[in-house]
Formats: C-alpha cells, sequence, structure tokens
C-alpha cells in the first residue's frame, strides 16, 4: 500500500514537472537583459528578454518580438538548450504513459505484476532522463546568455525550468525506487506457480510398477 501511495506521488508530481518543462520550452522570457531601476539601463527600449525561439524587446508602449529563424547562426548555447528541451517535452509523453499504464488499478490482460513493475521502472528511468535535459538546459543557457550579453537576470520561463526540472527529478526517483518487486513477492509468486503446476511423475516410476 506505501509502495502505491509513493508511486502514485511520483507520477503526479512527475506530470507536473513536465507539463512545467513545456511551458518553459514555449516561452521566450528565459533570461532578461535589464531591470527596471537599473544603472545600467539608459532607456526602457533597452530592456529585453531572451529566449529559445525569439528576442524580444520590451518598452512602456509595445512589447516587440523577433523569432531566431536562422539556426545555423545561433550560438551553440541556444541550440543544444533547444534540443535538450525539444527532447524533454516530447519524451515526457511515453514516459508518463508506462507509468500510467503500470498502476495497480490498471489491468492488461492477464500479465504478472513483474510486467508491471518493469514497466514502471522503465517508465520512472525515462523520467529522470527527462529532468537531466531539463537541468542541463536551464544550467547552459543563463551562462552562455551572460557571456554573451554580460549583465542579466533570470525569468519566469528560466524558474519554470529549474522547478519542471527538480519535479521530474523527484518523481522519477520515487517512481523507480517504489516500482521494484520485493523478493518476498517472487518467492510467493514462484511457489504458487509450482503448487498449481505439480512435477509429473518420471519415466522410471512407470517402468517399475510396469515390472511389478
Amino acid at each position: 500500500m506505501a509502495n502505491t501511495c509513493m508511486q502514485l506521488s511520483g507520477f503526479l508530481i512527475s506530470c507536473i514537472g513536465w507539463i512545467a518543462l513545456i511551458v518553459a520550452t514555449a516561452t521566450n522570457d528565459w533570461v532578461v537583459t535589464c531591470k527596471y531601476g537599473s544603472n545600467h539601463c539608459i532607456t526602457m527600449d533597452e530592456l529585453g528578454a531572451k529566449g529559445l525561439w525569439a528576442e524580444c524587446v520590451i518598452s512602456t508602449y509595445f512589447y516587440h518580438c523577433i523569432s531566431k529563424t536562422e539556426i545555423l547562426d545561433l550560438p551553440a548555447y541556444i541550440q543544444a538548450s533547444r534540443a535538450l528541451m525539444i527532447t524533454a517535452s516530447i519524451l515526457g509523453l511515453p514516459a508518463v504513459a508506462l507509468v500510467l499504464m503500470s498502476m495497480p488499478c490498471i489491468n492488461l490482460g492477464n500479465e504478472p505484476k513483474s510486467a508491471k513493475s518493469k514497466r514502471s521502472v522503465l517508465g520512472g528511468i525515462m523520467i529522470l532522463l527527462v529532468a537531466a535535459c531539463g537541468i542541463v538546459s536551464t544550467v547552459c543557457f543563463p551562462i552562455g546568455a551572460h557571456q554573451e550579453h554580460g549583465f542579466m537576470s533570470f525569468g519566469s520561463s528560466l524558474y519554470a525550468g529549474w522547478v519542471g526540472s527538480v519535479l521530474c527529478l523527484l518523481g522519477g526517483s520515487m517512481v523507480s525506487c517504489c516500482s521494484s518487486e520485493s523478493p518476498s513477492e517472487n518467492r510467493y509468486y514462484y511457489s504458487k506457480q509450482g503448487a498449481t503446476n505439480p512435477v509429473p511423475p518420471s519415466s522410471a516410476n512407470h517402468a517399475k510398477s510396469a515390472h511389478v
């Protein structure tokens, strides 16, 4: 019962973290190149937001974004962050589906419990890979942006990516650790199989009884 609750909690936490990573991937407020009241700002037009897909200029009267369509001309940290976040967003779907289909309340035919455990562990490992992609991307992007632009501050999309990565790391660890089948359950399963399938008598016994 405790393992089931932990597995369900890990599943819910992983889903929230995966959604947060998708939000971080789709939005462009990863780093802010200037903030209100900073000495580095001369005019309001210098306040900008930088993300995976566009660079935006923020002023009092408008919010204008320029898409980054020239992929080959982009810095390496942006290309790497894009690839990692897209991988995390896509990989999260089969990972969450595997964990969902391994819940005790869902049965796929007459499959043994060991099959559910293996499927749940695989889903947990995939969620951990999602977390790893998110962590690497959200760490590399601000470092690269700082080297390129100098002064900056973190944006709301970057915080969403950090929170989503931590939640996926926690949820994937819970699912992976709580899905392994205990040795006592294995012994019970094999003893039950042995009781239902008795060993047939050997051919030597048949020959002896025929001789008598």
